[in-house]
């Protein structure tokens, strides 16, 4: 029979797996490192390259703010304010003659109940450049006027009526009045 028997003081051990093992996860790791490492200098770039345009454009947006400012100086100067107010006169009444009555009136008919008359009409322009419809209509009954806001509502032309005031029948008016104010979707 023989036994085995290690007179060495360090016996053998089988290491050279683990050892080749630990290297090639250290190989990996530090391959990893070089791509994040790669990645963050991109990073680095890219964020670099976003400031540069960033402080570009805000020098171009000073730039036209001095510009603009200039230029409100030369308008705002009294000689000039004769023609700046015939130009803000002349630009209302363009855009005031922008509104087209046929397709207010075909948009209404269209709209509007049959048994609700109107009594006036009076487009405007807000702040925000829509159109507004100041307008007075007339109705047998009060059921009619409430049909006419919810025709109104539904359509995709006019928005959701404002009612201003009402009156009711008078002898001289047998007919109940409602002014009311309506968005209306013509563009300009």
């Amino acid at each position: 029979m023989k036994i085995p028997i290690n007179l060495a003081s360090n016996p053998f051990r089988r290491d050279r797996a683990m050892v080749v093992a630990s290297l090639l996860v250290c190989m990996l790791l530090v391959v990893t490192l070089g791509l994040l490492a790669n990645l963050a200098l991109q990073d680095r770039r890219q964020i670099a390259d976003v400031q540069r345009e960033v402080k570009n454009l805000h020098q171009q947006i000073n730039d036209l703010n001095a510009e603009q400012a200039k230029l409100d100086a030369v308008v705002k100067k009294p000689e000039n304010a004769s023609v700046l107010e015939r130009s803000v006169f002349i630009n209302t009444l363009l855009r005031r003659k922008g509104i087209s009555w046929n397709r207010i009136f075909t948009d209404l008919e269209k709209t509007i109940p049959y048994n609700v008359k109107i009594v006036r009409v009076h487009p405007t322009i807000d702040n925000q450049g829509r159109v507004m419809l100041d307008m007075v209509v007339a109705a047998a009954s009060p059921l009619e006027v409430v049909k006419m806001f919810h025709s109104l509502a539904e359509s995709p032309l006019f928005g959701v009526a404002e009612g201003k005031s009402s009156q009711p029948p008078t002898q001289a008016e047998p007919l109940f009045r409602e002014a009311l104010l309506v968005p209306y979707a013509q563009k300009l």
